[in-house]
């Protein structure tokens, strides 16, 4: 725990003027971001008496090595840095909320020739329309449903629009007239264009013109006797009708707004938005977030309009933004969506009225949403900490392990042998920091023996990290020789990963292998936990907890000792663990089949230098299966596009090599497929012959 005065600024340094400023660990990762119209005031509010801080600043300032500042022009400026910062750097103090990117939206790709109507979920793409967001994504495919009988756009994928366009003969949807089967040139690219932007138009709540449109189309075709036609136009309104129905109005003047309520308590905070066009409700998301900050309420509504509008420009930012408190100050932020729009953008707090009532309407909608948030035990901030404080205490640790990397190991009989590493902070899983190796220092079966390569090499790699950036009191790195370099045996595919970029002094972004935790768990027992402490030791890294879960009785197995620790049945810290040792096999187990799938589907051809998946494609096309192509002559070779003396030379030599060592077995059916092999199929590896025992008999050897 750092003591704040230690690395407090000199009175005079910093500056009297708006900025943005950055707390910093021991390891210069960046863990808190703030914005300031004075950084001189703000700043000092830190450094006062740690009795006096709230509990959450407090820990901040502890765990913080040093603070640095940018200096900037105005509060707006500042908050558009602080939000690029926070975005960039992820700080572990930030308020951060969660579920953001959960949410489907019903987008229109406009940027394509044939625009598609589909649901999409993360991040949004430039030329694509977007409706939403909604709260699940079979309440998007029922609305779609019933407009296609109106506007029959293209939605399916591109393979399938490639496929009929080459077949001649559309999907189900162009045969009952709910698609225009564009496909099949039925409609032209034009016409189809503007039947999406009528689609498009319709969504974003011009509704009125086109029902009126249709009701006189139906009138006249039921005066010109034409009742079919006015019948299907009546049933086409009636299905527009009913998807108007699905947003239900709750503003009579056709306001487009979003409103945004806050439900919180000490530890978390829960947001709500309603997003109203057209006077229609017609999309809501909710975030939660854990309350690792002293704020206000007005604090926590400028991050969300932060998360909310950060990369949103145009129509996106409404008119009008409702929220139960305005942030302080308020100019900066309304100048910000103001500029964002392109337009005046209007922040307040309806005070009656129906926007009053409906604004109460989504503050019970967050109370809920906190509430339910409460009930999920992995999610809760109190839970977490009790976890980490109970495993901390049965393993008699100097601190809770904010930290903490699991390994496993999994094989298949003893192929393809592969190891994972997953790493949990503040009891949550952090994906982006996972890793797979493949186990390359020996041959064969041997999990105890791939557990001490597994953390030699990514414990060598933490070592090279902290040598480059000077951090050694003594100017030598333990544990390794003189020029050793990180092994680049780790990878996220499987292949050789590339040396971890520097962290340099303005550099704290989440680096790969920079950060050692301050627990390491191994799936497996003793032996397991002996190779991996041997493994640190042989390092010289003495700092770093180690203990083993087992699978037999969820026994906790520390190093030296006889006897394992036994937590009860109904600890947080146990469920924990054994949270993260399912999450390490489920990763490695994941891995180590893609592995073996790919060593199945290899070819010969695979390893003839220089030729790719084109001229492979081409080859196989011509002969029709690899057979034939093994018993081609040169010159027959040599006849395919593309395909020179030399290379084909290179590909007979390789499949002289190749020869199989028995046929093709289909391991569902027992069939034996060498002589009746498709064009285009690719069989196991050469010489190795392809098993033909059940998959559930397979999948009992692997782990």
């Amino acid at each position: 725990m750092a003591d704040p005065s230690s690395y407090r600024p000199r009175p005079g340094e910093i500056p009297d003027s708006p900025g943005v400023y950055r707390f910093r660990d021991e390891h210069r990762r960046v863990i808190y971001v703030g914005k300031a119209k004075s950084l001189r005031q703000r700043l000092a509010n830190y450094f006062q008496d740690l009795a006096g801080l709230h509990p959450r600043t407090r820990s901040m300032v502890t765990t913080a090595a040093s603070v640095e500042w940018t200096v900037v022009s105005t509060e707006v400026e500042a908050l558009q840095l602080e939000y690029s910062w926070i975005k960039e750097f992820d700080p572990r103090f930030n308020v951060k909320y969660r579920d953001d990117k959960s949410y489907p939206y019903l987008a229109v790709t406009m940027n394509e020739d044939f625009p598609r109507v589909q649901v999409m979920r993360g991040h949004k793409k430039k030329g694509v329309r977007y409706f939403g967001p909604y709260a699940h994504a079979w309440a998007i495919r029922d609305t779609v449903d019933l407009m296609l009988r109106v506007f029959p756009v293209r939605t399916c994928s591109a393979g399938v629009f490639k496929n009929a366009a080459r077949t001649g003969r559309p999907c189900l949807l162009g045969y009952i007239g709910k698609c225009s089967a564009p496909c099949v040139e039925r409609i032209t690219a034009e016409d189809h264009r503007e039947l999406a932007e009528e689609f498009c138009d319709f969504m974003a709540g011009r509704t009125g013109t086109y029902l009126r449109r249709l009701e006189r189309r139906m009138v006249e075709a039921a005066e010109d006797m034409e009742y079919e036609r006015a019948a299907r136009l009546r049933d086409d309104i009636g299905a527009l009708k009913k998807a108007m129905e699905k947003n239900a109005v709750v503003l009579a003047d056709a306001t487009d707004a979003d409103l945004i309520a806050v439900a919180e308590d000490e530890l978390e905070a829960a947001v709500q938005i309603f997003h109203v066009r057209g006077g229609r409700v017609r999309g809501q998301r909710g975030w939660v977030t854990d309350k690792v900050e002293d704020v206000t309420t007005g604090a926590l509504v400028e991050h969300a309009l932060q998360q909310l509008y950060g990369e949103e420009t145009g129509d996106a930012v409404p008119r009008e933004v409702l929220v139960p408190a305005l942030p302080d100050p308020v100019e900066p932020v309304q100048e910000w969506l103001t500029g964002r729009r392109g337009s005046n953008v209007s922040l307040r707090v309806p005070q009656r009225g129906d926007k009053k009532a409906l604004m109460e309407t989504v503050e019970r909608n967050a109370q809920q949403a906190l509430v339910l948030h409460k009930t999920k035990r992995a999610s809760d901030l109190t839970t977490r900490s009790r976890a980490l404080e109970e495993i901390s205490d049965a393993l008699e640790l100097d601190s809770a392990p904010l930290r903490i990397e699991c390994y496993d190991i999994s094989h298949l009989q003893g192929d393809d042998v592969v190891a994972s590493m997953v790493v949990f902070e503040d009891g949550l899983a952090r994906k982006s920091e996972y890793r797979r190796f493949q186990i390359k220092g020996f041959a064969g079966q041997d999990d105890v023996r791939s557990m001490h390569e597994v953390i030699t090499r990514r414990f060598r790699r933490y070592l090279a990290e902290k040598e480059r950036t000077g951090e050694w009191t003594d100017g030598e790195e333990p544990g390794a020789e003189p020029g050793a370099q990180a092994d680049p045996g780790t990878a996220s595919a499987g292949l050789a990963e590339p040396p971890a970029s520097t962290l340099t002094e303005d550099d704290g972004r989440p680096k790969r292998f920079a950060y050692p935790p301050q627990l390491v768990v191994v799936d497996g027992g003793a032996p397991q936990v002996a190779a991996a402490q041997r493994a640190l030791d042989e390092l010289g890294i003495d700092d770093i907890a180690v203990c083993g879960l087992a699978k037999r009785l969820e026994e906790v197995w520390l190093p030296g000792d006889d006897d394992p620790v036994v937590l009860p049945r109904t600890s947080e810290g146990l469920y924990l663990l054994q949270r993260i040792r399912d999450e390490a096999h489920r990763f490695a187990i994941t891995y180590q089949r893609a592995k073996r799938a790919k060593r199945f589907r290899s070819s010969p051809l695979d390893d003839v230098p220089g030729l790719g998946d084109t001229r492979k494609q081409a080859l196989i096309k011509h002969f029709g299966s690899l057979k034939r192509l093994r018993s081609a002559t040169i010159e027959q070779i040599c006849d395919v596009p593309g395909i020179g003396r030399k290379t084909a030379e290179t590909i007979v030599a390789a499949l002289a090599q190749a020869v199989p060592g028995g046929p093709a077995v289909n391991t569902a059916t027992g069939e034996i497929m060498e002589d009746t092999e498709e064009p285009g199929q690719q069989t196991g590896s050469p010489g190795e012959p392809v098993s033909t025992g059940a998959p559930d008999e397979r999948r009992g050897q692997e782990r």
